[in-house]
Order: C-alpha cells, then structure tokens, then sequence
C-alpha cells in the first residue's frame, strides 16, 4: 500500500520562514518553519490524509499500533517504525548537541524516570529509551554544519590565527595562548577536560571574551574563514554561550547538493543553515552543548560523548546503479536512498520492511508490487511491506528511508 502522508512543520526559532514553503511551493507562513516530521514518533507523528486507507486511523502511530503486521511487516523486530525522516531548515545555528546509543539511552531514560522527572520536563535530556543517529542529505547549496571534532593540529592552527587576530589585546592573546598549550598531548584527554572547562561558565568568560575579540578583528583568517565568519556570528547572536568555545574545535563542514553526513552516537555536531533530508532512528534524546538556552548536563554530556578526532565528516555514499544513491550508515534501523528517474523504463530500489518516500523534484510515479501513485515535490506517502519493492519512473527525485536492511539495483 501507498499510504499519502504530511504533517505541520515545527515553528522552532533557529527555523527558516522560506526554504519548508519554497520547497512545498506555498506562501510562506511568516513564522520559522524549522522541521517536517514524516513519521509514527508519538511527539509528532505523520498524519494520514485518506483515514480510509488505514482503517480510519488518522495519524501514522495510531495506524502502525493497531496492525503492526500489516504495517511493519511479519518479521518486524518491534511494533514500533524504527526510523523517522525529517525535512530540516535551518536558518540559524542549532544548539550544538551529541546523541547516545542504545545502552546509553535506555539507562538515562530510566535514571531520569526513576528521579521523577516528567517527560516533557525542560531539564529532561532522555525523552525515550532509544539511540539517535542520523544521516543529513543536502537538498540545496551549500549546507552548513559543525560536525565532529577537527584534527587537533588543525585546531591548534586555527588558534594560532586567533592569537594573530588579537594582536592589539594582550590579555586576549594570553588567554588564547594558555588554551593551546591545553590542547597539546593526548587528544582525547585534552578535548574531554577543555570541553568541561567551557562548560562551566565561571572558568570559562575570559576565554570567550578573548574568543570573541579574535573572531572580531580583522586580519588575515590563515585558510579558516570560513570557521572565522561562523564563530563570529555565534558570537554576536548568542553573546556569552559556552556553546561558541565548543565550536571553536568542531569541523566546519560545507556539504553541495546532495552530499551527506552522518552522525553516529557520542557526535558532537550542530547544523547551521540550508534544507536537507534527515533520516535517523526514531527517537527525540538530545543532550546539549550549547548555543541554546535549553537544559545542558555537563555530566551526562560527559558520559556519552566520543573525544576523538573526525578526519572526514562527510558520508561516502554507495552508487550501485545509474540513478541510485545508497547511504547505508553502519545502523539497522534506517538507511537513505535517493533514486532518479529520467522517463525511461524506471529505477529500481527492493524493500524489505516499510519505507517513507518524500517526493524532491519533478513528477516521479512510484509503482510497488500493489500500487502506483503519482507524486509532485513535497508528496509523502508511506510504504506498507507488501509492495516488497518500488520502480521509480517518470521524471523527478524522490528520499527513500527504510530498513537498513533493504537493498537497491536497477531494472534491465
């Protein structure tokens, strides 16, 4: 079954008023329109336009709870839809954040259920017992982020630009000065201990002062202006947030039209503007790092984060056919496919287990085992597993999220 979906974007702050209705080609809103959830999570789950086709149902979890075989399939590995895709459009800089693994969620689920704290608490950090990874898929460019944290001598480089930049404050080239000799040695243990320290905001209101005048001044950037300019405006729009110094040692990524990164659990990253494809593990847990005014747990932060180097924050995509991009991260519980179609015979992608299509560009036809449908941009439509596989024809783009186990090849 073809099953058509939408939902309402939410209005979060750091949310662009353009690129969602540009994208949807409606007037915009003239609130922010940060994120399209198109999926069964119980925060905001999908709704089904035609309840008809669903036994009445009209939004995506209720369905999915009320016939789990039908939806997820007779070797589903849980009644629950272990993926969720999301259209993300940032405008302003996201808190910078990290996500746990499975083990590191359900103990900080149950710690936080066992202190009592409600759910939907601002102070609570675990809003369900699941892990978080997830893949970002740019849709335009450029999109920019803050992925994982850069190699250490880079760091150390761009710090001595910093040092340069604050020539006319010695106090500042001093501070800046202390803060590179602390990141010499081990890079993990010098990264675990740095990050503590701008947490904690009595320790740290001289480095971003210091931080601050760097990014302020004008000079030569040393090959980093475009980490530069980016910590500059953090530094003007969030004027005393610690979040700026963990960025300070985050990698500036620039991703084009349909590259990807992937951000496993124990990533530092923070998206900074752009529209993309999101598809992760179904969960909400976030534990922060800054640039927000929302609940930090240094503690908790401290317990799942991974304190190594990222060489290459962007995601290698497989091409196993013409017109087939494969994002395949080492997870079971989603993978994100993106097929074009050229009006010729179509493009085939197998499917094992349920899939979420999101119609990119043109006017593709989607044809299963069962079904066909025709889609425009912004058309959603979720997939039952009876369709055992889609050929994607007519002209146009669509994002698959499914199982991780699902595979792709072309139509001879």
């Amino acid at each position: 079954m073809f099953v058509a979906i939408t939902n309402e974007p939410r209005p979060y702050a750091w949310g662009s008023r353009t690129l969602i209705p540009e994208f949807f080609g409606r007037a915009p809103s003239g609130s922010p329109e940060a994120e399209l959830w198109l999926g069964a999570h119980p925060l905001c789950p999908s709704r089904i336009l035609d309840p008809s086709r669903s036994g009445g149902h009209e939004h995506l979890d209720s369905w999915i709870a009320a016939e789990p075989e039908l939806t997820l399939g007779a070797d589903r590995s849980s009644d629950e839809l272990p993926f969720l895709m999301k259209l993300l459009a940032a405008n302003e800089p996201l808190s910078i954040q990290v996500h746990p693994n499975a083990a590191q969620a359900k103990e900080g689920f149950e710690a936080e259920r066992a202190l009592g704290i409600p759910v939907d608490s601002p102070v609570r950090s675990y809003k369900d017992p699941r892990h978080k990874p997830e893949i970002a898929l740019a849709l335009e460019d450029p999109f920019e982020a803050l992925v994982g944290f850069r190699p250490m001598e880079a760091t150390r480089q761009l710090i001595g630009v910093l040092i340069r930049r604050a020539g006319h404050r010695p106090d500042a080239q001093r501070t800046l000065t202390g803060l590179a000799a602390r990141l010499r040695g081990n890079a993990e243990e010098a990264l675990r201990c740095v990050v503590a320290e701008f947490l904690d905001h009595s320790a740290a209101a001289r480095l971003l002062e210091a931080v601050g005048i760097a990014v302020g001044a004008s000079g030569d950037t040393g090959g980093f202006t475009g980490e530069i300019a980016t910590l500059a405006e953090i530094a003007a729009a969030r004027p005393g947030d610690p979040g700026l110094l963990v960025a300070l040692l985050l990698n500036h990524v620039t991703l084009e039209r349909d590259q990807a990164v992937y951000l496993p659990p124990g990533n530092v990253h923070a998206h900074l503007r752009g529209l993309a494809v999101e598809v992760m593990a179904a969960s909400d847990n976030v534990v922060r790092a800054g640039l927000t005014g929302k609940h930090l747990d240094v503690v908790e932060l401290q317990r799942i984060t991974h304190f190594t180097e990222t060489l290459d924050p962007i995601h290698t995509a497989e091409h196993p056919a013409e017109g087939l991009t494969v994002h395949r991260p080492e997870e079971p519980d989603f993978q994100l496919v993106v097929v074009e179609a050229n009006a010729g015979e179509g493009t085939l992608a197998a499917l094992h287990g349920p899939g979420i299509v999101l119609a990119l560009e043109g006017a593709p036809q989607l044809l299963g085992r069962v079904e066909m449908s025709s889609l425009s941009r912004g058309d959603a439509v979720f997939v039952t597993p009876d369709e055992t596989a889609l050929r994607v024809a007519g002209s146009g783009r669509i994002a698959l999220a499914s199982c991780r186990r699902a595979t792709a090849q072309t139509r001879l």
